[in-house]
Parts: C-alpha cells; sequence; structure tokens
C-alpha cells in the first residue's frame, strides 16, 4: 500500500537533511496521513479513508466529503473516492 493521500494524491518526497558542516544525508519527507471515517451526507452512509491531515481539514474547509468530491478533479482521487464521487453525481441528480 503506498503511503499516497486518497483525496489530494500526496505522496512521499525525497529530499535532503544538511547539517551545520552543510553534509547531505537523503530522507524522505512522508504526509502525515490518518485513518478516519467520514460521513455522506448524500448517500447517508459512513465512509472509511486515508487521508493527510491537510486534506481532513480541508474537507471540513469545503463544507463536508460530498462537497470535497464534487469539487476536486479526478486525476487526485483514489479509485474509491472516484467511485464515490460517480455515486454522489448519480444520487444528486436522481433527487433533482
Amino acid at each position: 500500500m503506498t503511503r499516497r493521500c486518497e483525496l489530494t494524491g500526496k505522496l512521499p518526497l525525497a529530499g535532503q537533511l544538511r547539517s551545520h558542516a552543510e553534509n547531505k544525508t537523503k530522507r524522505t519527507f512522508r504526509p502525515n496521513l490518518v485513518n478516519v471515517t467520514l460521513l455522506s451526507e448524500t448517500l447517508d452512509r459512513a465512509v472509511k479513508l486515508r487521508v493527510s491531515a491537510h486534506a481532513l481539514r480541508s474537507v471540513e474547509h469545503t463544507g463536508g466529503l460530498d462537497a470535497f468530491l464534487l469539487k476536486a478533479s479526478a486525476d487526485q482521487l483514489s479509485a474509491q473516492c472516484q467511485k464515490l464521487k460517480r455515486e454522489i453525481v448519480k444520487s444528486k441528480a436522481a433527487a433533482a
């Protein structure tokens, strides 16, 4: 399982530690991933996702999981989130 945020697509980055003597040591910067259960209001069910803490704040700021998924582009979402987005769009279309 890759260390990838399911909502924003954040991946680990490579970089260097620099000492006071300017020695270079390779290291990785990993995203702060958290296992969360988010509630979809349109589908009326809970969804378990592995997202970064930054994405979690973005979801809350946007107005919930449904609003975030509708606004997000499909290329940065995981396969599970793309399927969830299609279900939400279909459910909203049926309700309208």
